[in-house]
C-alpha cells in the first residue's frame, strides 16, 4: 500500500469506481466500497416523505441483517426516485448481481443513488460493469479518491477527511496495557439541494469507514450524535433530498474494540462529520460567501437552530449577503418569525466583531461602510444573542447567486 493508505485508510476495506455509462459526461459514475467480511453499520436518512427506491431497500436489509453490510454500491447521474415498483426492481437486481459476484447475501449490499429523480435506472449498465469493477478494487489511498470522485454530480471538488487516534487496550496474554491505533476514514457528496434533516439530506451522500470494531447499537448512539451536531447544522438552498444518506461502517479490523460512550472515538467521528459538513457548504452551488451564524442566548437549543434555520433560509438575507449588504433588518425579521421565543427589545447582533444591532436597534457605534467591508470576505461570522436564556448552535449556510439559478435551471436541459 502507499504510505498515505498505510496512515489513513482504516484497515478492512476495499473500493473501486467504474464507467457504467450514467453520466452524461462519461466520467466515473459506479463506485464500490467492500468490506473484507460483513461489516457492523448505522445509517441514517433523509426526512423527506418522497424518497428514493435505494433507501427503501437500504432500510430493508439493515433490519434483516441485524445492522450489517458487506458491499456499499453507489451510482451518481440517476437518483432511482419516483421510480415506481420498477426503481425497486432495479435496486435489488443491482444488490442481487452483486452478491453473487462477492459471495454474499443480497441483503448485506447497501446500495446508494444520486442525479436526476424521475428517470428510470439502467441496471443494466451497472450490471454490466461488475466484472471489471470487482477485479479492479483495492485497498490503497488512489482507490478510495476513486469513490470520491466517482460519486461527485453538480460538485467542483472531492470531499474526503481523516482521523487516527490511539487508544489504549489491556492485554490478554499479558501484564500491561498498549496502544493501538484506530483511523476513521471518510467521504461524501453535496453542493446543492443541501438542507439535511436526518432521521437516526444535488443529494448529500456521506461514507465513514472504521477499522474499529463497534457493535451496531453503540455504532448507531455515536453517528446519531455526531449527525446532530454537523450534518443537521448546514444549508445551502433550504431543500432536502430525497437521498439524503448517512453510512457508518465499522470493520473491525484493527482488533480494537470499541464499547457505548468511548469519548476520544465520538470527538474524532464529529471531527470527521464536521469537517465534510463545512466542505459540503464550502462547495454549494454557486456560492461566494460561506457563512458561520453563532446563536446565543436562545431559551432552548431548539429554538436557537430555530433562529438559525430562519436566517439561513431566507431568500432576502441570502441574497443580502451575495450583494455584501449589512441589511440587518432581514435578519431580525427572519428571527421574528422563526418561531423562536424573543424579545425584539432584546437582541444584539455582530457582524465579526462589529456591532450591528442592539437591543433591537441600530448600535450607536453602526458603521455601514466597515460592515460593507466586512461581508466581502469570503467567509464571515454572524452573532445573534436573544438573551432569553442558555441555549445556543454553531450553523454553516451560504448566499444565495445568480449562478445558482443557472446552474439549477439547466439542470437536466
Amino acid at each position: 500500500m502507499s504510505d498515505l493508505s498505510q496512515f489513513l485508510i482504516p484497515r478492512g476495506f476495499k473500493f473501486g469506481a467504474a464507467k457504467a455509462g450514467l453520466k452524461q459526461s462519461g466520467r466515473t459514475d459506479f463506485a464500490l466500497i467492500v468490506a473484507d467480511a460483513a461489516a457492523s453499520a448505522a445509517a441514517a436518512f433523509t426526512a423527506n416523505r418522497v424518497t428514493a427506491a435505494p433507501l427503501t431497500v437500504d432500510k430493508e436489509h439493515l433490519r434483516a441483517t441485524d445492522g450489517r453490510v458487506r458491499v456499499v454500491a453507489i451510482n451518481a447521474g440517476n437518483a432511482n426516485c419516483a421510480t415506481g415498483q420498477a426503481g425497486l426492481d432495479a435496486a435489488r437486481a443491482t444488490c442481487s448481481a452483486i452478491a453473487e459476484t462477492f459471495n454474499c447475501k443480497p441483503e448485506e449490499v447497501f446500495p446508494s443513488s444520486t442525479g436526476v429523480i424521475g428517470v428510470p435506472l439502467p441496471t443494466e449498465k451497472l450490471i454490466a460493469a461488475l466484472p471489471d469493477l470487482a477485479v479492479s478494487i483495492g485497498s490503497e489511498f488512489d482507490h478510495f479518491q476513486q469513490i470520491a470522485s466517482a460519486i461527485l454530480t453538480t460538485d467542483t471538488v472531492e470531499k474526503t477527511a481523516f482521523a487516527r487516534l490511539k487508544i489504549t487496550i489491556s492485554q490478554i496474554d499479558g501484564p500491561g496495557e498498549i496502544e493501538q491505533e484506530v483511523r476513521i476514514a471518510a467521504l461524501c457528496k453535496g453542493s446543492g439541494m443541501i438542507h439535511p434533516q436526518l432521521v437516526p439530506h444535488a443529494t448529500m451522500l456521506v461514507y465513514i469507514l472504521t477499522d474499529a470494531a463497534i457493535e451496531p447499537p453503540a455504532l448507531d448512539t455515536y453517528l446519531r450524535d455526531a449527525i446532530d451536531v454537523s450534518f443537521n447544522r448546514i444549508s445551502v438552498d433550504g431543500d432536502t433530498s430525497t437521498n439524503d444518506t448517512v453510512l457508518l461502517l465499522a470493520s473491525g479490523a484493527s482488533g480494537v474494540a470499541i464499547g457505548a460512550h468511548h469519548a476520544e472515538f465520538a470527538s474524532a467521528l464529529t471531527q470527521v462529520c464536521t469537517s465534510l459538513a463545512r466542505q459540503i457548504v464550502s462547495d454549494g452551488e454557486g456560492i461566494t460567501h460561506i457563512v458561520e451564524l453563532r446563536i446565543q442566548g436562545a431559551a432552548s437549543a431548539a429554538d436557537a437552530l430555530r433562529v438559525a434555520k430562519a436566517i439561513a433560509h431566507s431568500p432576502l438575507v441570502k441574497t443580502a449577503w451575495a450583494g455584501c449588504d449589512p441589511n440587518w433588518g432581514r435578519l431580525l425579521a427572519a428571527i421574528g418569525y422563526s418561531g423562536a421565543n424573543i424579545d425584539p427589545n432584546r437582541i444584539d447582533v455582530w457582524f465579526g466583531e462589529l456591532r450591528i444591532c442592539c437591543d433591537g436597534s441600530r448600535a450607536a457605534e453602526f458603521d455601514e461602510v466597515a460592515a460593507h467591508a466586512y461581508l466581502q470576505q469570503p467567509e464571515f461570522s454572524i452573532t445573534i444573542d436573544l438573551h432569553q436564556g442558555d441555549g445556543s448552535c454553531t450553523f454553516w449556510t451560504t448566499d444565495l447567486t445568480h449562478e445558482y439559478i443557472r446552474i439549477n435551471a439547466d439542470y437536466t436541459t
